[in-house]
Formats: C-alpha cells, sequence, structure tokens
C-alpha cells in the first residue's frame, strides 16, 4: 500500500460514513437550534412582560382609565400571551429602563375627563380626543420590542371599541345634539401613538450592539482556545506545527493532561487582558459604538473572553479532535438563538428556554447590556452575568481537570505516532 496512489483513499467507504455522519448531524442540529428557535416568535410567545399603567385621575367617582386597563387583562387572560404587570409610572419607567419590561401601555393623567369632554362638546366645540401611549422597548430587544408594540397596540384599539361602544349607549338619547365630529370620535374614542419609552443613543445598533459585542468576545474566546491549544501541543512536541509549505517539530516535552490545560489555561488567562483590550477598542474606538462604565466594560470583556476560552480549552482536553464541533455546538450552535437578543426567552419554544438558563452568550448578553444601556444596574443582568461567569469558570475547572486527572490516572498518556516503539525501531 505503500506505493499507492493517495486518492485511493477517497475509495474507502469508512472515510464517507464518518464524514457524512458527522457534518450531517452538525448540519441538522444547527437548522434546528437557528431555524427552529425563531420560526413562529408570536405563536411561541408565553408571558411576555408588559406594563399596564392607569394614571387617569378621574371625573366624580367614574374614571374609565380603570376600566381601560380592567378591560384590556381580561381580555387576555385565556391567551397567556402577554403578562400585564399593572404598575405606576415611576415603577414602570425603572423597570424600561432595566430591561425588564418589552413595552408598556399608559393611559394618561386627564383621560376620564378628556371623554367627559367629547360626551359633552356643543355644536360649536372641537372634541379633543384622548391619547393611550404604548411606549417601546429596543434596547431589552427589537423582536421582543415589537412583539410587545403590536400586541399593546392591538390591545388599546380594542379597548377604545369597547368603550366607545358603553358611551355611546350611555349617551343614545343626547347624541343627536353632539357635533358630527364628536359623534364620530365617541365610537371609537381613544387614539393610540407610540413612544420610545427607553431612548438608545444612535450608535446602540437599534439595541443590538449588546449582542454583537457579547458575541464577539464569546467566538474570541472560542478561537483563541483553539490557537492556544494547538500552539501548547505543538510547543510540547506533541504535534507539528505546519506554516505554508514549512512544517515544525519541536523535541517532545512530555506533561500530563492536567499540565497542559493548566498552561493553556494559564496563557488563556493572560492574552484575555490583551484580546479584551483590543475587542473594546475596534467596538468603541474604531467604530464609535456608544458605551460608558469603560473601565467597568473591559473588565466584563476581559473575563468574558477567559471564561469562554477556558470553557473551550477544557471541552477540547476531554473531547480531543470532536472538541472543536462541541465547542461549537455549545457557545454558537445553542447559544446564538437562546442568547435573547433578537428573539425573546418568552417567544421561544420550551426546549430552548431550558437552553437558555445556562447557555454563556446569554448570560454575557445580559451584563453587556446592562453596562451599555442600563447604566451597569446589577438588577439589569450585570449581576447574573458575574455570577454565571464564575460559575461557569468553576464547572470548566472540576469538568476539566477532573476527568484529564481520570485519563493520567489511568496511564492514557499523549504520545505522538513519531515516538511510538514501532517507528524508533526503523533506522534512519
Amino acid at each position: 500500500m505503500s506505493g499507492s496512489h493517495p486518492f485511493r483513499v477517497l475509495r474507502a467507504r469508512p472515510l464517507w460514513i464518518a464524514n457524512g455522519v458527522i457534518t450531517g448531524v452538525l448540519a441538522l442540529l444547527f437548522a434546528v437550534f437557528y431555524v427552529g428557535a425563531n420560526v413562529d416568535p408570536a405563536g411561541h410567545m408565553t408571558k411576555l412582560p408588559v406594563g399596564l399603567v392607569n394614571a387617569d385621575e378621574g371625573v366624580g367617582q367614574a374614571n374609565l382609565g380603570a376600566r381601560i386597563t380592567e378591560s384590556i387583562e381580561k381580555s387576555t387572560e385565556s391567551e397567556d400571551k402577554i403578562d400585564w404587570k399593572v404598575m405606576d409610572e415611576k415603577e414602570v419607567k425603572e423597570e424600561l429602563g432595566e430591561g425588564k419590561l418589552y413595552g408598556a401601555l399608559v393611559v394618561p393623567a386627564d383621560f376620564t375627563s378628556s371623554i367627559t369632554e367629547l360626551t359633552g362638546a356643543t355644536t360649536t366645540g372641537t372634541p379633543a380626543r384622548p391619547t393611550l401611549t404604548v411606549l417601546t422597548n429596543q434596547s431589552a430587544g427589537s423582536v421582543g420590542s415589537g412583539l410587545a408594540r403590536t400586541a399593546t397596540t392591538r390591545a388599546a384599539e380594542s379597548a377604545s371599541l369597547q368603550v366607545g361602544e358603553e358611551l355611546t349607549a350611555q349617551t343614545e338619547a343626547e347624541r343627536a345634539k353632539l357635533p358630527a365630529a364628536a359623534r364620530v370620535l365617541l365610537a371609537d374614542p381613544a387614539a393610540v401613538t407610540v413612544k420610545d419609552g427607553h431612548p438608545l443613543d444612535s450608535h446602540s445598533g437599534l439595541g443590538l450592539t449588546a449582542f454583537y459585542y457579547a458575541l464577539t468576545l464569546v467566538v474570541v474566546g472560542m478561537l483563541s482556545a483553539n490557537v492556544i491549544s494547538g500552539q501548547v501541543d505543538h510547543a510540547l512536541g506533541y504535534t507539528h506545527n505546519d506554516l505554508g509549505p514549512l512544517r515544525r517539530h519541536r523535541p517532545l516535552i512530555r506533561a500530563t493532561r492536567v499540565q497542559t490545560l493548566a498552561m493553556s489555561g494559564t496563557l488563556m488567562a493572560g492574552l484575555s487582558l490583551l484580546l479584551g483590550t483590543l475587542v473594546m477598542a475596534g467596538a468603541v474606538g474604531f467604530m464609535g459604538m456608544d458605551a460608558s462604565h469603560l473601565p467597568l466594560l473591559w473588565l466584563y470583556s476581559v473575563s468574558a473572553i477567559a471564561v469562554s476560552g477556558i470553557g473551550a480549552l477544557a471541552l477540547l482536553a476531554v473531547f480531543g479532535t470532536p472538541g472543536m464541533l462541541v465547542v461549537t455546538l455549545v457557545f454558537i450552535g445553542m447559544a446564538v438563538p437562546t442568547a435573547g437578543a433578537t428573539t425573546p426567552i418568552e417567544a421561544l419554544p420550551g426546549f430552548y428556554r431550558f437552553l437558555a438558563e445556562f447557555e454563556p452568550l446569554r448570560q454575557i448578553t445580559g451584563g453587556i447590556r446592562s453596562i451599555l444601556y442600563y447604566d451597569a444596574q446589577g438588577d439589569a443582568g450585570l449581576t447574573r452575568g458575574w455570577v454565571v461567569m464564575a460559575a461557569g469558570l468553576v464547572a470548566a475547572a472540576l469538568f476539566g481537570f477532573g476527568v484529564l486527572g481520570w485519563y493520567d490516572r489511568k496511564g492514557l498518556d499523549r504520545i505522538p505516532v513519531e515516538t511510538t516503539p514501532e517507528e524508533s525501531a526503523v533506522p534512519a
């Protein structure tokens, strides 16, 4: 076989089967994770948090704002799509500013008085139509904000028509005395306007810079781990290093698997200082991304790269060659659809919501979002980001060193092919 043409290996059925199975499974999983998570956000939406504010001061015993909000709550109870959170204006502003709400509906203070003026308008009076305000929140995610806007606008319009029917029935005898414009408005008394409930700066990518910045950190950590793993193996003499047509092979320095992971992890942690600095310089300095709390952003960036990289190194060390596929699935395939940056977690199927609880990208995105959009508030995702990153680092260390320690105790040494007894016995 030594004189056979190398292309004859393509005739080997196991080569086709093995590569077909591996790449086919990878293609199927990516299709399931990416398309499956986003194929029907509105259909999968459950308990999307939206604020509901009744600031109406009423007139006497009448408070049509209370009737509006009560009607909205009851009309959507059976659907379970929206989780209406009744609160005051201060609370809704705070929760929009922490990314806890995807939107809100506000009934103004003069709602009842405006309706009263409308029903009591004279033939010379100009009817003033009261306004219900729908607040959006792109900082919490553009798709989630859009879903909340659609549902809230629809609910407000439906409630306005219902109140209009009640008012029309109550003033049937007096309708002839009202101006024509007032009679038309009486059937649908409330206008609906849309405003940004938590405005972002112009260079915030419509609320997506946090996601793309976090994704950059994870990808940099993951790819750097792959580079570092290979370079450490080369430095120890376990693998070749190909540079174009040149191949270099260093003398073998024996190291246990635990020692190798410790060296790789140390290199990853040290280089994270450089990598985090460069990512932040590229995004903020070169591309002009709006950002505040720069020292905190730098520290968080460095930590995210280090944790992602060390986690990837552990998987690469434990699984060997297939490790990169595992890393790609964990850090990209399952992570991007469940990050909650485009499609909100509340609009994902149940399986993806489960993944979102521990997938690293979602937690890192939450922390970056807090730093960039929510004044680095702990309740806005920053505390959770730090805690989950710390837990992820501990889990990676326990898993990596635990399994590799077992490999070492079993005598599963990493002996390169070039140093096997059979080959070393062959005369040069």
